[in-house]
């Protein structure tokens, strides 16, 4: 059963100038995800801009907006590279009085846009 579904689009150009200020990353993004951005190289801004999709998309499927912390939406990732939410503290508390037993997460980039959808299931 579907609880949530959530789908939001990022400009990876403006994500890129917010993460060349340092505070944004630290901010908004758990140190996984910090970890993981800082092993992207060239793509650093595109892989940002995903995530950054991917936890306001994931707010959404919970119903909240942005009433709930950010780095308590994270982005983590199979060995082969999928993306998988990573929810904690009230995102987690959210998912469970949804009735929700996890949380679908897709992430794609094209054309200097970076969109994210998220699914919340019972």
């Amino acid at each position: 059963m579907i609880v949530g579904v959530g789908v939001d689009i990022c400009e990876v150009e403006r994500i890129g100038r917010a993460v060349q200020k340092g505070a944004f990353l630290e901010r908004y993004f758990t140190e996984e995800e910090r970890a993981y951005l800082a092993e992207r190289g060239s793509v650093r801004d595109q892989s940002a801009a995903g995530i950054f999709a991917a936890k306001e998309a994931m707010l959404k499927a919970l119903g909240t907006g942005l009433l709930i912390p950010l780095r308590d939406v994270g982005v983590s990732h199979t060995e082969a590279g999928a993306p998988q939410a990573a929810l904690a503290g009230a995102a987690a508390a959210r998912l469970s009085e949804l009735g929700g037993a996890r949380m679908h997460l897709s992430i794609s980039h094209d054309g200097g846009m970076a969109v994210a959808m998220a699914v919340a299931e019972g």
